[in-house]
């Protein structure tokens, strides 16, 4: 294992302080525990309130900030945040107007932001976010896995909460958001936990995994590597498969790198991508290509494709100013 790290037991907490230190003049770290906190909060404003475990930068510490995030728990690689880490998370950013918590559906996750949500005494929610089609139960979900399509609700949910919407509201929203919104990841290589020291799952080089999870769980099948139209055509139909009749219509495509693969890739893959979805009716109006919701240095992506109205693509237009994400500012 070659990475750049000091200690596997001291990678989260050196990451975190580089991360706010880079970024002062957006976050700051938590007094009371290591969570990051937006650096201006707005009186009387929703907190939204996010995290998992680490090795998914930028997700979820790089979306704190004007138009997003109010506070991020990063718990240990790979590892949900504790219930007292995310209550702290919680009293910290809350100014007032309450706090939605934003979960992708996993195990650990969703038991502890609910434990959280319960313990904090204050008027609360929870958008749980399912957006892999992938397979229905993984090693750390029941249910589908929460993975890209989680960044979009945490846009559009932070739009919806600068323009000053209330807790029900901003419920309402995020589950419409996640529900019109569906992924698929691929992956060529396994990825490294630091503490491990060596690849999550043996892959052979002529082979690929479809259906991955972001932490490199196992997916739909593993099968010799093919040429990347064929990849998007698998991932595409099995989006549209399963969004049905949904899938027609205006949408935002999403190609995510899981830390490895080069924007070079990414973007051809993007192509390969729309070429496909258009035909299918999927109308592309928004796009976002990059590494944002990754899984340490593991070589492969995943494409996601959202369903969007009006209101939806408002918002996502909105600005937004954090450590990942900047336009309109």
């Amino acid at each position: 294992m070659k990475k750049l790290i000091n200690a596997a037991e001291s990678v989260l907490s050196e990451s975190l302080a580089g991360f706010c230190a880079a970024h002062s003049d957006i976050v700051r770290m938590g007094e009371q525990a290591p969570f990051v906190l937006r650096r201006n909060l707005i009186p009387g404003k929703v907190a939204l309130i996010s995290g998992g475990g680490s090795g998914h930068e930028p997700l979820h510490s790089g979306f704190v900030g004007y138009g997003m995030l109010d506070a991020a728990c990063p718990g240990q690689v790979f590892t949900s945040p504790t219930p007292d880490l995310i209550l702290a998370a919680a009293e910290a950013a809350d100014t007032g107007g309450g706090v939605l918590f934003i979960v992708k559906n996993y195990e650990g996750d969703v038991m502890n932001f609910d434990m959280a949500r319960e313990m904090c005494g204050k008027p609360a929610e929870a958008v749980i976010t399912d957006d892999d089609v992938a397979v229905e139960t993984s090693t750390f979900s029941t249910g589908r896995r929460g993975v890209a399509g989680t960044l979009i609700v945490e846009k559009i949910l932070g739009a919806a909460a600068e323009e000053g919407r209330d807790l029900a509201a901003l419920k309402a929203l995020g589950d419409r958001v996640n529900a019109a919104t569906r992924s698929i990841g691929i992956a060529l290589t396994s990825c490294t936990v630091p503490a491990a020291g060596k690849p999550t799952f043996d892959i052979a080089e002529d082979e690929m995994e479809v259906g991955v999870g972001i932490h490199g769980e196992p997916g739909r099948r593993r099968v010799k590597l093919r040429p990347a139209a064929e990849i998007a055509a698998e991932m595409v139909h099995a989006i549209t498969a399963d969004l049905g009749e949904r899938a027609r219509g205006e949408a935002m495509l999403v190609i995510n790198g899981f830390g490895a693969t080069p924007l070079s890739e990414l973007y051809l893959m993007y192509e390969a991508v729309r070429r496909l979805l258009e035909p299918a009716g999927s109308i592309i109006v928004r796009s976002l290509v990059g590494n944002f919701v990754t899984s340490l240095d593991m070589a492969g992506c995943s494409a996601t494709v959202s369903m969007l109205d009006e209101e939806m693509k408002r918002l996502w237009d909105a600005p937004v100013h954090t450590a990942a994400l900047r336009w309109g500012m």
